[in-house]
């Protein structure tokens, strides 16, 4: 029997590691049914958040709605959000310029709040639950090692990751002996794009032109 397998999706840390490629319009269902042809995926839990307007950046919203539209259409994924912040602060800069140039700039902060937490509750709480026989954390933060302990050593669920960033895994995790590791390429990402064009409750949504 094919083992019951919930995948839990760090969006943000996945994001950084499409941010520079032509495949941020990514079918996450697609992408772990051909990494994972033996298992049953029942579930997959994308954390995220919603982001804001930047300067230089104005219609970043419109493609990250855009994306989570199409997600909607994943079968068993569901999608949940953090809280993005933005705010205006001093920071020091590396390398001042000499006096009587101040040391500090004001600067945009951009900072993202809650969704490492959220994915390790659910993970955390689909385990205790026995949700799943398997779970797959997506991610290469380093905050996530000790909920994947808690689930692995303490309720004895396996934990495998996928590490978006290819070979370079946090030596965190690996610390928490996962069941099994697997490393992103591009071409995974190029194999399991959306078309262009999704249908979402009988109406289009495009991808975003600069995706």
């Amino acid at each position: 029997m094919a083992p019951k397998t919930n995948i839990y999706v760090d969006g943000f840390n996945l994001y950084y590691a499409l941010r520079k490629t032509p495949y941020k319009w990514l079918d996450l269902g697609r992408l772990f049914r051909q990494m994972f042809p033996s298992n049953d995926i029942q579930r997959i839990r994308y954390c995220t958040a919603r982001i804001k307007a930047r300067p230089g950046d104005p219609t970043g919203p419109d493609r990250q709605d855009a994306y989570l539209r199409a997600l909607s259409t994943v079968p068993g994924l569901e999608t949940h959000f953090g809280t993005f912040l933005a705010s205006k602060t001093y920071a020091r800069l590396v390398t001042p310029p000499p006096p009587p140039a101040p040391p500090t700039v004001r600067v945009h902060k951009m900072e993202e709040k809650g969704s490492d937490v959220n994915l390790g509750t659910w993970m955390v709480i689909d385990a205790y639950e026995n949700d799943c026989d398997v779970a797959v954390l997506v991610t290469n933060d380093s905050d996530l090692a000790f909920p994947m302990q808690v689930v692995s050593q303490r309720i004895g669920h396996p934990v495998g990751i996928v590490n978006p960033f290819g070979a370079r895994t946090s030596q965190a995790l690996l610390r928490q002996q996962p069941a099994f590791k697997r490393d992103l390429s591009h071409r995974d990402f190029a194999a399991a794009q959306f078309p262009p064009v999704v249908m979402v409750n009988g109406r289009p949504v495009t991808k975003p032109r600069s995706w």
